[in-house]
């Protein structure tokens, strides 16, 4: 059974199960009926019919919001995008998933919400359900020529060695070429249809703090109108108002300029080679700008982004069949979408059958849905720091639950801290020279719930969370996040150590299985051969070398021919997982039989039996009692006895759960006195986990002999739990001074992240 129908068996009898409403799904029939069936649109299937298949474009930015002229914005300079948006349309309620990098590229590649799917911290290199693919595979099994320059950053890797932004970092079978070279004009056939990826770098937020004498240089050779006087520059009302603040943003805007013109340089690229008008172009952002309380907060600044496409003439009534006029040039659609969107709406336009397992809905195309009524934002793990948020907003109202409430807004994530504005900021906190509205992020507490009218409160700075009058929107946003989080499977309330040990049990990662090859046919001059792999999830890549000369990676689809002289090699990639070896065939001439060539040695350490972590926890329940436990948060002593119950779960992420809910419920000294012999057994729970939570409490509450708990787990194997203990020791402040030694030595912790820790709490002590 060759690749392609292994999987459609595979899925269809194991798609995934989120909790009770999300059902086992298929991932590959709609994949099998584009590649073996043919695409719909080419083969008469769909009454709607085209001359011709269309090209995509899209073209991307990093941390911006809709920083742009065509926007709104007064103070932008951004010619070229103007020009796109007028004759495209402009969608100007679009929101990510999640205000930073890693996990919102995570979702649009995939169309799952990575609080789904496992990869919602930030660069965590997870292991996905074996169901998820990147939806370019689908485009590439249909025919299209894919390729991505350059970022990825998808938070998961194929070699645990490679940043996961890099574009090495692609699943081989991902895109036809993913480099710093990649383009449309690379394609041998120039009459394949494409999809090209440009992604635009110099909005990111290292850049609007840099003083890189190149960046420099290039932001002074623009013309004095495309420059940006910081006296100018608006300042939102979260944020102090000084000349450090204005010289961030105005440089910010500058970058902006400077990536309206690359844009512009790409959009003429498409004009010369004459395919304007039968391209579709995208342009939009990953997230908001990189500004404190933009970047890694899901307020609008964080989430919510400009979305510009262009369709051609030709294909408007087949992007929009309801009511073509609604694309035509210079029109605005207010419509809520989110990221997941983006990868159902290609399909769709691509006239490619959706897969049922895919979140996210089509906005465009003949499997256009409805306009959806809420979008959904999550914050988790920034770099070192944790946190676990979660939001929803429908075209008014925006409803933040914040599942840490005992965290402060302003922890530190080091390489945030590096923005003059965030420098700034803290500086006048500490000086006591900030409004309320600037004060907000400096609280030593959250509240459990954010409610802000968006209409007559954009910046988000009023909550209305008490206010009475707003009780009834309270409680019905209240009840559609609990809905999402439980039909989404939210995996957010598991502790990251726990999650990673399900993915890589003791930290070990798992190659794919070598594909396996069979010939089907055989004649003198031709063989046909099918390869399979049994690692459960895995694609299959090959290539073909002829005459010495090295050919192109392919994604397998269907069986394979070689002639004679000519040599097959294959590998195997499943999301998350080593790669495969490859293995090599030649048909030499006058030979009948084949050998497979591959590595015996790596072929030894294949593990077949990728953990299914996520059927685990969905047979476990366990997220439904940590919502019923999360749901208690807020009601003081009276959630005291559900707490106390929920020590005994079998499950360890109710247990942390319930030790931190003790934690910031006992305000009283009598309180904590009572139950400190309960949480001092916790530290002997076989979670490493609950021990942190347990030992942190301790430790506040002044029993400083937990301290020994914490910096034992800072020599703890799994880099997570490494990770948890020294994020405790940094939030109790002065009290973790006796452990500075402990600190010391992990400043040369092969986590990266825990040197950053570590390096924030030196510093604190000088």
């Amino acid at each position: 059974m060759h690749s392609l129908a292994r999987l459609q068996q595979i899925c269809s009898e194991k798609a995934i199960s989120f909790d009770v409403q999300i059902k086992r799904r298929e991932f590959i029939g709609s994949f099998v009926g584009a590649v073996l069936a043919g695409n719909l649109i080419w083969r008469g299937e769909n009454s709607m019919q085209l001359p011709e298949r269309p090209n995509f474009l899209w073209i991307t930015c990093e941390d911006m919001s809709s920083t742009l002229g065509c926007f709104g914005d007064l103070y932008a300079f951004t010619p070229n995008l103007d020009r796109l948006a007028s004759e495209g349309v402009r969608f100007t309620n679009v929101f990510t998933h999640s205000p930073v990098c890693a996990p919102s590229r995570s979702g649009v590649i995939t169309g799952m919400y990575p609080t789904s799917i496992g990869t919602h911290h930030m660069r965590c290199q997870a292991v996905p359900p074996p169901f998820v693919r990147c939806f370019t595979e689908y485009m590439r099994a249909a025919g299209y020529y894919c390729t991505n320059n350059a970022k990825t950053d998808y938070n998961f890797v194929h070699d645990p060695k490679i940043s996961t932004a890099s574009a090495e970092a692609a699943p081989l079978t991902a895109w036809d070429e993913s480099s710093s070279k990649a383009h449309w004009r690379n394609r041998i056939n120039p009459k394949q249809p494409f999809f090209a990826v440009f992604n635009i770098t110099v909005t990111h937020e290292s850049q609007l703090r840099s003083r890189d004498p190149n960046l420099l240089k290039r932001i002074e050779k623009l013309p004095i109108k495309a420059r940006h006087d910081p006296a100018k520059a608006p300042v939102p009302p979260y944020l102090p108002d000084t000349p450090l603040v204005r010289r961030d943003i105005a440089q910010h805007y500058d970058t902006v300029t400077l990536m309206d013109m690359r844009a512009g340089e790409i959009l003429r690229e498409l004009e010369e080679d004459g395919l304007t008008e039968n391209t579709i172009v995208w342009f939009w952002s990953d997230h908001g700008v990189g500004l404190p309380r933009g970047k890694r907060w899901v307020y609008d600044s964080g989430i919510r982004v400009p979305l510009i496409i262009r369709i051609p003439e030709k294909l408007r009534k087949w992007a929009y069949p309801d009511n073509p006029d609604r694309i035509k040039p210079g029109c605005v659609i207010d419509d809520l979408i989110a990221f997941v969107d983006f990868a159902p709406t290609m399909l769709s336009l691509a006239g490619i059958p959706v897969p049922k397992h895919m979140q996210g809905q089509a906005f465009l195309g003949p499997q256009k849905s409805a306009p959806r009524k809420f979008i959904y934002a999550a914050r988790d793990r920034m770099d070192e720091t944790y946190d676990i948020i979660r939001a929803v907003r429908d075209k008014r109202f925006k409803y933040i639950r914040n599942f840490a409430p005992h965290l402060p807004y302003a922890q530190e994530v080091e390489y945030a801290e590096e923005t003059p504005t965030m420098q700034e900021w803290r500086r006048l906190n500490s000086e006591g020279k900030l409004n309320d509205v600037q004060g907000f992020f400096f609280l030593p507490t959250k509240p459990i719930e954010e409610l802000y009218d968006t209409q007559t409160d954009p910046y988000e700075t009023s909550n209305l969370a008490d206010d009475p009058r707003y009780r009834s929107v309270l409680e019905a946003m209240r009840a559609e996040l609990f809905r999402w989080m439980r039909e989404s499977g939210d995996v957010g309330l598991i502790p990251e150590p726990e999650l990673m040990e399900m993915m890589r049990p003791k930290g070990q990662w798992h190659k794919t299985a070598q594909p396996k090859l069979q010939i089907l046919k055989q004649t003198e001059n031709e063989v046909t051969i099918a390869l399979d792999c049994a690692t459960e999830g895995a694609s299959i890549a090959y290539q073909i070398d002829a005459n010495g000369k090295q050919g192109r990676w392919q994604l397998y689809t269907q069986p394979v021919k070689v002639r004679k002289g000519e040599t097959l090699i294959a590998k195997a990639c499943r999301l998350g997982c080593i790669d495969s070896d490859e293995v090599k065939w030649t048909f030499g001439e006058g030979e009948s039989t084949h050998e497979l060539k591959g590595s015996t040695e790596a072929s030894l350490h294949q593990d077949l039996s990728v953990p299914n972590w996520r059927a685990e926890i969905d047979q476990s329940n366990v997220l439904e009692r940590l919502l019923k436990l999360k749901m208690l948060d807020g009601q003081g002593e009276k959630a005291l006895a559900a707490f106390l119950q929920a020590l005994k779960d079998e499950h360890p992420a109710v247990r942390y759960w319930a030790v931190v809910g003790i934690y910031y419920t006992c305000k009283s000294e009598t309180q904590r006195n009572q139950l400190a012999k309960t949480l001092k057994a916790m530290l002997n729970d076989p979670s490493p986990t609950v021990q942190i939570a347990a030992a942190h409490a301790l430790c506040d509450w002044g029993w400083d002999e937990s301290l020994s708990t914490l910096t034992n787990l800072l020599h703890h194997e799994n880099e997570f739990v490494r990770l948890y203990a020294i994020n405790a020791l940094r939030s109790l402040g002065e009290k973790a001074k006796p452990a500075l030694e402990a600190v010391k030595r992990a400043l040369r912790d092969p986590s990266g992240y825990v040197r950053r820790v570590a390096r924030t709490i030196m510093k604190r002590f000088g």
